[in-house]
């Protein structure tokens, strides 16, 4: 069943918000609420309104520009989508994870820090994930470490989940402990947080990391994430990379 909702934006004066301070209203039961973009507790337990709010009305490409460009990578190397063990860090209610078993993949597990996401995701897409955690990966507990070293990882793919506190990079970076030598690594984000004049923690650990020693860069492309609510193209990286050895849990994320 196909949810539709009544969701308003704000009048254009108010739109001149930072990305993560965005925010709609939904109208329900005559009775208008306001919600921001990083509300996700309440938009997961809304039933296709993350959808049709990122998908439908502000075009989001992001789940099939990062997975054609793994795909694109992983063809480069005579392999296929087939035979990943994928990692799904910041999986929402499972977009990414939607995207990737139409390309083929049949090993994914998922992982968020709240549990209405989890929620959502074996709601609207129950075939989808293999097992889905909720985790805090700055602080992770051993049971769930051992949990997840059992899967033998060998990619990791976060989309949409980078650079504005959802995923901190510590918390990359323990993801990144999960993934095998040769590994793939594929992610996106905001075409600033490359840019030298940013100097934020989370932009300087992400240049360090893209271009250290321990990552093969395969694919970085610039691409139209997704509309605003004006209408302007917000313009993000898609990063595909390989493990060439393990990024040190120690790496500098600040």
């Amino acid at each position: 069943m196909i949810h539709h909702h009544r969701i308003q934006f704000p009048p254009r004066q108010e739109h001149q918000l930072a990305q993560d301070e965005a925010y709609f209203h939904i109208i329900e039961d005559g009775e208008k609420r306001r919600l921001r973009f990083h509300d996700y507790e309440e938009i997961y337990k809304r039933p296709g309104l993350y959808e049709q709010l990122f998908y439908e009305r502000l075009k989001c490409t992001s789940p099939l520009k990062v997975c054609s460009l793994l795909e694109q990578s992983l063809r480069s190397e005579w392999l296929g989508m087939s035979e990943l063990r994928v990692l799904d860090l910041g999986a929402g209610n499972g977009m990414m994870a939607g995207e990737m078993q139409r390309h083929g993949v049949s090993r994914i597990v998922g992982v968020d820090i709240i549990e209405e996401a989890r929620q959502a995701a074996f709601r609207d897409r129950p075939t989808v994930y293999d097992d889905y955690i909720i985790a805090d990966f700055t602080a992770l507990g051993e049971q769930q470490s051992e949990a997840l070293k059992e899967w033998t990882f060998d990619c990791l793919v976060s989309v949409a989940a980078l650079g504005f506190g959802d995923i901190p990079p510590k918390a990359f970076v323990q993801g990144l402990q999960f993934i095998s030598a040769g590994g793939w690594v594929a992610f996106n984000i905001k075409e600033t947080f490359l840019e030298r004049t940013d100097y934020s923690g989370f932009s300087k650990f992400v240049r360090e990391l893209i271009f250290s020693k321990h990552l093969q860069v395969y694919h970085l492309e610039r691409y139209t994430h997704r509309l605003s609510m004006e209408g302007v193209p917000l313009k993000y990286f898609a990063l595909v990379a390989r493990l060439v050895e393990p990024v040190p849990v120690d790496f500098p994320t600040d």
